[in-house]
């Protein structure tokens, strides 16, 4: 869509291989110089009087000085994941936090509990952690490092550290007041242009992620539908001894297909239906994160106002002005870089995504 190739226009230079053009645009960060590697896996079901939950393992490999030990190992729920996730969104409130797989998945897809769902949430926490460690800030969060390391009962006395009821309904007052209030006044230009690209950037994205599941159902149903009628031909063959070998012919041909049109969906589940849907709800995350920059930017704002209608107790206002300045600048400017990182992100995420159906496609024909 040109009016979001307008904001980042892809490079004219692109080559015309989808192998090369994959080449071209992977990150200079490779795995040599990482020192924080994650991997999330063994789910385990846990049945209590009260609930039943999966437990997943979390190991952690690193080289780094601030870690006691060299390698961890741990279990967390998903309860866990959201906590990790709260209190990153609290400490670094205008950066980008990567986005957890919904509590409740879509109707219709997985069964809860199912070996599928369990699989794809694993790869999707997976991803959720990797992310974390692979970014500039977060990476250095003590309770990313406190959740990645700590046993199970030192992790839940930590979160009873944490902001108590009160706290939480005063910023969920606060926000609700800042989103009631309208625009910012004096919100800059770019973030005004950023709020814009996410409005369309949401909507095109949910049209592909719906686009993207209908097509899922309609080969999932066609590929129902040929393995049933594979073996008819089969039977068939065995009371039509003129045309048996034909029969039988078809039959093969058939499961051929079969097998190629199981192997194109497993490249749709695996390659485009997850990264649509994280950038779904990316698309939520950032216009979350939009929201408390302007909610940083209104106090700011409402000082001011305040200070031009007072004359008294100017100084007093003048050095909370000041915090609120520098405030406002941190969040800006931590904005403004995880802002062009992400869209780094989001781009080799989804030409790389694509490619790879195109690959897939390609492949199945030929087959």
């Amino acid at each position: 869509d040109t009016s979001l190739a307008e904001v980042n226009s892809f490079s004219p230079s692109v080559p015309i291989s989808p192998s090369s053009m994959i080449n071209q645009y992977k990150f200079e960060d490779g795995p040599e110089l990482r020192d924080l590697f994650i991997t999330v896996d063994d789910p385990e079901s846990h049945i209590t009087a009260i609930e039943t939950f999966i437990t997943y393992r979390v190991v952690t490999k690193t080289t780094r000085g601030e870690f006691d030990s060299s390698e961890y190992e741990v279990r967390r729920r998903y309860q866990d994941f959201l906590w990790l996730k709260s209190k990153l969104e609290e400490a670094h409130p205008t950066l980008i936090i990567p986005p957890l797989p919904e509590k409740f998945i879509m109707k219709g897809m997985v069964e809860r509990f199912s070996d599928e769902f369990i699989e794809t949430r694993r790869k999707a926490l997976h991803k959720f952690l990797n992310r974390i460690a692979d970014h500039p800030t977060l990476t250095f969060n003590e309770d990313f490092k406190i959740f990645l390391t700590a046993q199970a009962w030192e992790l839940s006395s930590h979160k009873k550290q944490g902001p108590g009821l009160l706290s939480r309904m005063g910023q969920t007052v606060r926000a609700v007041a800042s989103s009631v209030r309208g625009a910012v006044k004096n919100r800059p230009e770019m973030f005004t242009e950023m709020n814009n690209y996410m409005e369309t950037f949401s909507q095109k994205i949910n049209l592909l992620d719906k686009i993207a599941h209908r097509i899922y159902k309609e080969e999932r149903d066609y590929f129902n539908e040929m393995k049933e009628y594979g073996p008819i031909h089969t039977l068939w063959s065995a009371s039509e001894e003129d045309i048996a070998d034909s029969l039988k012919g078809i039959a093969s041909c058939i499961d051929r297909c079969c097998k190629a049109t199981e192997k194109r969906m497993a490249g749709l589940s695996e390659h485009l239906l997850p990264i649509l849907h994280e950038y779904v709800l990316y698309s939520e995350i950032l216009m979350g994160v939009l929201k408390r920059r302007d909610q940083i930017q209104g106090e700011l704002d409402s000082k001011v106002d305040a200070l031009a209608n007072k004359k008294t107790e100017k100084d007093l206002f003048s050095e909370e002005i000041g915090k609120l300045e520098d405030k406002v600048e941190r969040a800006n400017n931590a904005l403004k870089v995880d802002w062009d990182r992400w869209k780094q992100n989001m781009q080799w995420d989804m030409r790389s995504s694509f490619t790879n159906v195109a690959e897939n496609n390609l492949r199945y024909y030929e087959e």
